[in-house]
């Protein structure tokens, strides 16, 4: 009797498994449409999440939302990691260089240029805003994220992104204070017109200490004191995803600012286009400048980077980040100022465009790194057929001189080889004589 086959699983339908293709798709760019999402409510609800508005986003978004992004990167750093990564200082010196020194003055160049294109339909503070998106240090959630994607250097994009947002804390507004000074040609932007350089210190710092600081602090003395405990709950409840919707909510709340004081209903659509592809080319451009800083042949050794790291700068250097951008904006203006409506625009559209473009520039980094790995594995292999090889003759060898040994020993021992009978051997005596 035949044995009865079991059953075929059945295929799902084509339009199932297009459906659900593109259901995990919508999952896996959650962060992308949630961005979209709030920025339709900023819109249809700007006195919402505006400053002092209903939910007085100044403080619960601005101080609450932020420190609970740096908390869950005090955790989420790797004590040990953090220790050994903090000692390759080339690549902070090549990240934050470019941070802090290269996209500034860029940033402020392209500014320069188009205000002395005298174009009426270009709003002013545009340009500061631009200038102040340059001055900002690197994101610190996305970049993470795009990291472990790429396969690259996760751990040393936290520490970069550690560094560099405890240094913009202190060189930001320095920054903004030169590059809007009283002979560039923005001094009608510096903040330091409604207030003193001290208050202005005092307060970025008093903002940046609550909502950066201490929640960064905190949370690495919890990872020091409890890393399991710690280790369980960043993966059970999820906390990165937590910091990311968190940085949704300042992204909300930074658009309902600028939709709640007209801002983008002030500026002309020729400014607002200008922004949008002008950050587009300027990420993108911040992104070679990058490469060509971590891979540039005529450097020396220890600046000429693996893949893994390159990408990790690359993705570093060329983003800025709203966590603590729009807290600077809000400190050096105060968070009742028009201004800072005008000023958010530019890096509020940096952060969404940034986003959008390393999502598609990741796949290309990844197949970058794997083809890399790809070649080690073949090199490996090449190196060990290359080892076993010798061996492989000497065991031949070997054989042949044990083979040549054993009929020697045999023929001596009273055989003959061809016949197989006791051969003669003289001058021995038989038992049976006796």
């Amino acid at each position: 009797m035949a044995a009865e086959t079991a059953p075929e699983k059945e295929e799902k339908p084509k339009a199932v498994k297009l459906l659900l293709k593109v259901f995990w798709f919508l999952v896996s760019e959650w962060f992308v449409i949630g961005m979209g999402v709030f920025v339709a409510l900023a819109y249809k609800f700007p006195s919402v999440a505006k400053n002092h508005g209903h939910i007085r986003a100044d403080i619960s978004i601005q101080y609450g939302a932020v420190a609970i992004i740096f908390l869950v990167s005090g955790l989420n750093i790797p004590r040990q990691k953090l220790i050994t990564q903090a000692a390759h200082w080339q690549a902070h010196v090549v990240t934050q260089a470019i941070s802090f020194l290269v996209t500034p003055a860029i940033a402020f160049g392209f500014a320069s240029a188009i205000r002395a294109a005298h174009n009426s339909d270009i709003n002013q503070w545009i340009l500061i805003g631009i200038i102040i998106t340059g001055c900002t240090p690197t994101t610190v959630s996305s970049n993470v994220v795009m990291t472990r994607e790429a396969k690259g250097n996760e751990s040393l994009s936290l520490i970069e992104v550690s560094v560099g947002n405890i240094l913009g804390a202190f060189i930001t507004p320095a920054l903004v204070q030169m590059f809007l000074g009283k002979h560039t040609g923005f001094a009608y932007g510096n903040p330091t017109n409604d207030i003193s350089l001290q208050s202005l210190y005092a307060r970025v710092m008093k903002q940046l200490g609550i909502a950066v600081f201490i929640p960064l602090f905190v949370g690495q003395v919890i990872q020091f004191l409890f890393p399991k405990q710690t280790k369980w709950v960043l993966a059970k409840f999820k906390l990165a995803k937590v910091g990311s919707f968190c940085l949704l909510l300042l992204i909300w709340s930074s658009f309902s600012t600028s939709f709640a004081s007209g801002a983008f209903e002030t500026v002309s659509h020729a400014s607002v286009i200008m922004v949008c592809f002008l950050n587009v080319g300027l990420y993108l451009l911040f992104t070679v400048i990058c490469f060509l800083a971590a891979r540039c042949p005529g450097l020396p050794g220890k600046f000429h980077f693996s893949r893994p790291d390159t990408v990790s700068i690359m993705l570093c250097g060329a983003a800025k980040t709203v966590a603590l951008g729009v807290p600077l904006i809000n400190a050096q203006y105060g968070s009742t100022s028009e201004k800072v409506g005008f000023a958010s625009i530019p890096l509020v559209l940096y952060q969404g465009e940034q986003i959008l473009v390393a999502q598609v520039l990741v796949p290309i980094f990844r197949r970058w790194i794997e083809r890399e790995i790809a070649a080690k594995k073949l090199q490996e292999q090449a190196d060990l057929e290359s080892k076993k090889a010798p061996v492989e003759e000497s065991s031949a060898d070997t054989l042949a001189v044990s083979e040549e040994k054993h009929q020697e020993s045999t023929s001596a021992s009273g055989y003959s080889s061809e016949s197989g009978e006791p051969s003669v051997v003289v001058g021995t005596e038989s038992t049976e004589s006796k």
